[in-house]
């Protein structure tokens, strides 16, 4: 008897915890919030009062379809704070709406997390192509998506980003920040829709997504540090990308990044380092890419130190970003193009201490096996099998 009035005891004490840690929740539908309209206003003072309730709260978005105009949701708040998606929230479809480079952001804000199985559309299908949106220049007057900017401790889980006009997700200045179960997508000819890019940020993970998208899945700027990209499923797109770095004076270094178990389908790339020439000073370090399927990928594994879109530099020059300490192991698959292993070092910096191990790349072309090319790359170190033979020859360029 004492014993079954324990269990009871206890069992009742846990609900009375669970309920004062029950989060308060501030539904949209309280502030006037309509299906099918307008809910800009509605939202941001939803938001305010969850950010300024003293303990956890949530915003909530119920099911149905909402247009949603520029908002800033700003901490810091009060305490843990949702932002809960169940519906669909669409952008403004004109671009001319738009008077910054972002949609929604984030920003200032401990302890937030995004979620829901709802999503966010960036109704990008009437942006691209407009607005110097093309194959020769950036997207530079349409909007993000989503930013996160100075956002701690946090996460974003199981929400799904469509169709962005520009970026579907952008991270800067953040720490300790979780993107887990995230879909992303858009066609594969959409202009600078980059799925994921990370830049100035510090412990930042991207697990079990799936992204397509018509430029990288996830890229990462400089500043770049102790980054896990684990379990994500890539393609379309540009692949899973470091870089582009080197283009603007005083960038951080980019270091600790682990590309872990991912799958990338007809990707232009797989998983590639890129840098400009005649760039400013930089460092790449510490990257390791492990475990990771290539289907009909191009250039599987590359390191471009001569990335020059457009024809916007002089790719004669050299790059000065210095790439060391990077390793890519057990990539197995199938290359679209026959040169599947291409590491292209600077000829003013080459590339130290690069291990290649267990690499498996068979070209789908019918012009022979795959093959591979290395150059600068100083005593590279390479293990287990391979195919194509990778950095067996390496050829040393002379600095301009």
């Amino acid at each position: 008897m004492g014993l079954e009035l324990n269990v009871v005891t206890i069992s009742l004490l846990l609900m009375l915890v669970s309920t004062a840690n029950a989060a308060r929740v501030f539904d949209v539908r309280n502030y006037g919030a309509k299906p099918n309209s307008d809910i800009t206003k509605a939202v941001t003072r939803a938001w305010n009062d969850a950010c300024a309730y003293q303990g956890s709260s949530k915003v909530l978005v119920p099911t149905a379809t909402y247009r949603v105009g520029t908002v800033n949701f700003l901490g810091p708040c009060k305490g843990p704070i949702e932002f809960n998606v169940l519906g669909s929230i669409q952008s403004p479809g004109d671009p001319k709406y738009f008077k910054g480079d972002c949609w929604i952001s984030f920003g200032k804000i401990n302890h937030l997390t995004v979620s829901g199985k709802g999503d966010f559309d960036g109704q990008g299908q009437t942006a691209w192509g407009r607005s110097g949106c093309s194959k020769n220049s950036y997207c530079v007057r349409l909007p993000i998506s989503l930013r996160f900017d100075f956002v701690t401790n946090s996460i974003v889980r199981d929400i799904t980003s469509k169709n962005s006009k520009q970026f579907h997700i952008n991270v800067f200045g953040s720490q300790n920040l979780t993107f887990d179960h995230v879909t992303i997508i858009a066609p594969h000819n959409s202009p600078n829709t980059d799925g994921i890019h990370i830049g100035r940020s510090t412990n930042i993970k991207v697990i079990n997504s799936k992204i397509s998208t018509g430029d990288d899945c996830i890229s990462l700027g400089d500043g770049s540090r102790d980054i896990l990209i684990k379990g994500v499923i890539c393609g379309p797109g540009h692949g899973i990308s470091v870089g582009s770095l080197g283009k603007y004076k005083n960038e951080q270094p980019v270091s600790g990044v682990r590309v872990i178990g991912c799958t990338l389908t007809n990707t232009q790339t797989g998983v590639r380092i890129k840098t400009w020439p005649q760039s400013y000073p930089g460092i790449a370090t510490d990257m390791r890419f492990e475990n990771i399927v290539m289907n009909n990928v191009d250039n599987p594994i590359l390191i471009d130190q001569g990335y020059c879109p457009w024809n916007q530099c002089k790719s004669q020059l050299p790059s000065n970003i210095k790439i060391s300490k990077v390793i890519f192991k057990s990539i197995n698959g199938t290359s679209a193009t026959k040169e599947a292993v291409e590491i292209i070092c600077s000829a003013a910096l080459p590339c130290r201490n690069l291990e290649l191990r267990d690499i498996n790349l068979k070209y789908n072309g019918k012009d022979g096996p795959a093959t591979s090319r290395c150059v600068n790359v100083n005593n590279p170190l390479i293990g287990g099998y391979h195919n194509p033979p990778a950095c067996t020859i390496t050829t040393l360029k002379k600095k301009v």
